[in-house]
């Protein structure tokens, strides 16, 4: 029994380590298909959140609710960084809204020490200021208005982001998902009354079912999938496919580059995260779990 529980496993790792590319690739769709809807920032992100709370809720079932505070804290900080996120991409560049908002991990480490405990290594401080480093990068660049505003709101994502997956660790032994889905229902609250103010156009809807379909509710449904065959370090370094490509298509489509300032602080933080990533999974001894969001 053991051997047969051992060969499915081993026949369902490429499987998952494809679906996880998948789910990187869909979420990175993110950045082009928000500046394609010519709506209020959060009506998008409150009909991209509806539609994914139905598909979800079809695919998966009623999620188990406990209403607990980490259950609430992770609904609520999930519907923050949807609704930031949002319009973080429609006030700034779409690279400077995916790469600033990566900087999440850095607030999971500070966050980790204060909620659940958890002692910040020196390696993490080192990560942080690093990382910090290059977000600064992203201002040199935006010098109107809008780009600073829009900077601010993506780092507030990153943080709101942050503080999802630190809820949603909270619930290892209870139902995350039930956050997820709560989340996507309180964003649809907040935005979807946006969206009679100011109405999309036919692309837009078009935009939008796509947004909450394939851009939000399919990738959750092949990740909670994967996450179950996969190693740590594969969870957490192939999704970082998602904040490299949603500026590429954003720029073979739309035209919008990022400046050269912005580019280098997005290296920064990508390879101060990444070799943070790499370094606590192969130095950690025992078995891990990990899990993620996207914006």
């Amino acid at each position: 029994m053991i051997g047969l529980n051992r060969n499915a496993a081993v026949n369902e790792r490429p499987k998952a380590i494809l679906f996880l590319i998948i789910t990187a690739v869909l979420w990175s769709l993110g950045g082009l298909l928000i500046k394609s809807v010519n709506s209020n920032p959060l009506a998008i992100a409150g009909m991209r959140s509806g539609i994914s709370a139905v598909l979800m809720l079809i695919a998966t079932g009623k999620p188990r609710l406990n209403w607990s505070f980490a259950q609430i804290g992770g609904a609520l900080s999930y519907a923050a960084t949807m609704l930031l996120f949002v319009a973080a991409t429609k006030n700034t560049t779409a690279a400077n809204a995916i790469l600033i908002q990566y900087t999440a991990p850095i607030y999971v480490a500070l966050l980790s020490a204060w909620l659940l405990k958890e002692k910040v290594k020196l390696l993490d401080w080192l990560t942080i200021v690093i990382a910090l480093g290059g977000m600064v990068l992203f201002f040199i660049d935006d010098i109107n208005m809008k780009g600073v505003f829009g900077n601010i709101l993506a780092a507030f994502s990153g943080v709101a982001f942050g503080l999802f997956a630190v809820f949603m660790r909270m619930q290892k032994d209870g139902s995350p998902i039930g956050s997820v889905v709560l989340g996507n229902i309180l964003s649809a609250v907040i935005g979807i009354p946006f969206v009679f103010r100011d109405m999309p156009d036919q692309k837009g809807w078009l935009c939008l079912v796509i947004l909450g379909v394939v851009q939000l509710g399919l990738p959750y449904i092949l990740y909670s999938k994967a996450i179950k065959h996969v190693t740590a370090l594969e969870a957490s370094l192939i999704p970082i496919i998602e904040p490299i490509l949603n500026p590429v298509w954003v720029f073979l489509l739309l035209g919008e580059k990022p400046g050269n300032w912005a580019f280098a602080g997005g290296i920064i933080v990508i390879a101060a995260i990444t070799g943070r990533c790499v370094i606590a999974i192969r130095s950690s001894q025992g078995p891990s779990v990990s899990g993620g969001v996207e914006g």
